[in-house]
């Protein structure tokens, strides 16, 4: 991990609402679900409940920010399972 200190300035734009996607992983059977999440009032509204339901579930899970990027629409990870879910399986 790199830390540097930095100007604000130096973006153009913010938002204050983002809207979600969270990948429940069941290993046992190679599975996933999916879920797209708005009007979260943040990112740890939406850790909560994808920790929850996991739990509840007994998968794991990885949750993604939607962002667009020359029009189109991409993820950006921000917490959970880090590349393939099966993979090591």
């Amino acid at each position: 991990m790199w830390i540097r200190g930095i100007d604000p300035r130096d973006t153009s734009w913010e938002q204050d609402h983002a809207t979600y996607r969270v990948h429940f992983w069941d290993r046992s059977d190679r599975s996933a679900d999916e879920y797209e999440i708005s009007g979260a009032a943040g990112v740890e509204e939406v850790l909560a409940w994808a920790e929850e339901h996991a739990a509840e579930h007994g998968c794991a899970y990885t949750v993604h920010v939607v962002t667009t990027d020359n029009g189109r629409r991409g993820l950006i990870r921000l917490a959970g399972v880090l590349g393939g879910p099966f993979a090591d399986q």
